[in-house]
């Protein structure tokens, strides 16, 4: 929330972006509540909660860098506690993705360069 104000405070002009407000604004009470009360307050580190729809559950911590070279930019990480379940999920994301890299690219190849396995 307080990012997303910052930003209008930044571009009070921005069509898009008081739309996008305006409808939030209208379809959520909890989201008109907390924009009513100004919390301007940047959380620059910090824990998130996330549903992932193949792993379920992620409890990751975040860190947030402002790049000080274009004003509004910044990066954002995240990151599982070692050891933890989040940690496993990420791992089986990483895979998950990691296998679906390699099936695009064997079915990128021509026919005639793949190779034939036998069981």
């Amino acid at each position: 929330m307080a990012i997303l104000r910052a930003e209008a405070g930044r571009n009070p002009y921005d069509r898009a972006l008081s739309e996008l407000i305006g409808q939030l604004s209208t379809r959520s009470e909890d989201f008109r509540v907390r924009w009513a009360r100004h919390d301007v307050q940047f959380h620059r580190t910090g824990g998130k909660q996330f549903h992932h729809p193949l792993v379920g559950e992620l409890t990751l911590a975040f860190e947030m860098l402002e790049l000080s070279a274009d004003p509004g930019l910044s990066v954002l990480s995240y990151s599982a506690e070692p050891g933890s379940v989040s940690e496993q999920r990420l791992g089986e994301l990483a895979r998950w993705g990691a296998t679906r890299t390699r099936l695009s690219a064997v079915e990128a190849e021509p026919p005639s360069d793949r190779v034939r396995r036998t069981p």
